[in-house]
């Protein structure tokens, strides 16, 4: 089968497909018992991250189960600031920590050694093509340069990026720096991903919802054009989802800015407001995370009222965001037969 014939690439260039791909944002995580299995297995978070054999098979697992469309590389956005030595740490109770960087840091940053460093992570992409089935679409992911750079400047996640925003606004060249250094370290890690054998790559800005409108145009649609245009200019046909959260009526233009192929959607984007977006290309979204945890009508309902909306035109069924460790691996059975009419 030709990448092209995959149905997940077949909406990203523009087709209409009945019913429509699904993945699930998260799809391999805690709420599966096989992945807690060897998730205790491989000792660390980031060890489970960099060890390709495992890395591969938990992302296999949901496709064992559930047959998706997508299998996405089970990896972690932080990559990139532990390779460029940030000391990331996970942390139960407390989530990802690292060493803050400050304008000094921000000045020696570098890009040798980052790719030496994600080999592991592209020796997994190149397994998980060669394990997928042949009618599975293989996404590549990275975070989006804002994103990246919160927790690097806070070193750690905060509520409403404060750290992040106040640096911006104190250290405005520095912190452009700072973005630009991101997206070129990025877009390189998205073409070897690509080159692996990643059908598609997703780039996610789950701060993006924090930002006012100026912001959001300079801290987030901008890198992530800057990336987009990076890897295609190296690699003219490839697909990109981005996918910034919470960014609301922001979303108007973001597919412009950045010239992705499609745009994610979270739970919060008024279906009315996503079928205007989706006359412009495909859509990716947009079911609320905790109808998955719910079940029963909840989630009939939920699945029924987005494919009413916009299954009519390119669509790629997917949560508004990750699927949580309290979702019931039956849900998610009864998610794929919904969508699929079964």
């Amino acid at each position: 089968m030709q990448v092209s014939e995959r149905r997940i690439v077949r909406v990203l260039n523009g087709e209409t497909l009945t019913p429509p791909p699904l993945w699930l944002m998260r799809q391999a995580g805690r709420y599966l018992p096989e992945y807690r299995e060897t998730r205790a297995a491989a000792g660390s978070f980031l060890d489970l991250c960099y060890n390709p054999e495992l890395a591969t098979e938990v992302t296999l697992q949901p496709i064992r189960r559930y047959g998706f469309d997508a299998a996405i590389l089970f990896s972690d956005i932080l990559v990139i600031p532990d390779a460029l030595k940030r000391n990331v740490s996970f942390n139960v109770g407390h989530g990802p920590q690292m060493d803050p960087i400050d304008p000094e840091g921000i000045a020696k940053l570098s890009p040798e050694g980052v790719s030496a460093h994600l080999k592991p992570v592209i020796e997994t992409v190149s397994r998980i093509r060669a394990a997928l089935p042949h009618e599975t679409t293989l996404l590549g992911f990275c975070g989006a340069p804002w994103t990246v750079a919160t927790y690097m400047i806070a070193g750690k996640g905060t509520p409403d990026q404060a750290p992040a925003r106040l640096f911006a606004y104190r250290y405005p060249e520095i912190f452009a720096r700072l973005l630009d250094f991101l997206a070129d370290v990025s877009a390189d890690y998205l073409v070897e991903q690509i080159d692996a054998g990643a059908d598609a790559v997703q780039i996610f800005d789950s701060w993006a919802g924090v930002l006012g409108e100026k912001e959001f145009e300079a801290y987030a649609a901008r890198p992530v054009r800057r990336m987009i245009q990076s890897v295609r200019a190296r690699r003219p046909q490839a697909k990109i989802i981005a996918f910034a959260k919470g960014a609301g009526l922001l979303l108007k233009d973001y597919r412009q800015k950045t010239d992705a192929n499609a745009i994610g959607l979270d739970w919060s984007v008024p279906l009315s407001f996503a079928v205007e977006l989706q006359k412009d290309g495909a859509v990716q979204g947009n079911l609320d995370p905790m109808r998955v945890v719910a079940g029963g009508a909840s989630l009939d309902d939920g699945i029924d009222a987005i494919l009413q909306a916009l299954g009519q035109g390119p669509l790629i069924f997917n949560l508004g965001h990750g699927i949580t460790p309290e979702a019931n691996p039956d849900h998610v059975t009864q998610l794929v037969k919904r969508v699929r009419g079964l």
